[in-house]
């Protein structure tokens, strides 16, 4: 039986610009490179170290009022911040990489159009592979990893 490309074949692995990172795993004389979707979450510190104690995040109160937990690509994170986090600190950048979620990882249209991923059950701890500080510039601007567009 032919086997399709993960990418091709579930719109929940489809790569949007901005979103791709490469990875490279050596594995004997052979060389596998893939890529892996990152998509970020912004959190309240408070709300994540609730999760780490939990070892699992349900979501902010818009996620748990819209019924899934609101994801943002490389390419849309930062105008995510600029509307629900406009003036707030103690915020986290949360990257996951969103192979591990599997099928209740859903690319959704939303703002202007553009498929957001949106998680419709909580967000295993397991499933995250950075979790960084977002500090403001004096201008007031969040101050987001070098990786984001």
């Amino acid at each position: 039986m032919p086997v399709k490309s993960l990418f091709l074949s579930t719109p929940q692995f489809m790569p949007l610009a901005g979103q791709r990172e490469r990875v490279t795993r050596q594995s004997g004389p052979q060389q596998l490179t893939v890529l892996m979707t990152i998509i970020y979450k912004i959190v309240p510190a408070t709300l994540w170290h609730g999760a780490e104690q939990n070892g699992c995040f349900d979501g902010a109160p818009v996620d748990l009022a819209d019924g899934y937990i609101h994801f943002s690509t490389a390419a849309q994170v930062r105008e995510t911040a600029r509307r629900h986090f406009a003036g707030l600190d103690d915020l986290l950048l949360v990257s996951v990489a969103a192979d591990r979620l599997g099928t209740a990882l859903r690319w959704e249209p939303s703002r202007g159009g553009a498929l957001f991923p949106h998680l419709y059950t909580a967000l295993p701890l397991s499933a995250v592979d950075a979790v960084v500080p977002l500090v403001r510039e004096a201008t007031g601007d969040l101050i987001f990893p070098q990786e984001i567009a």
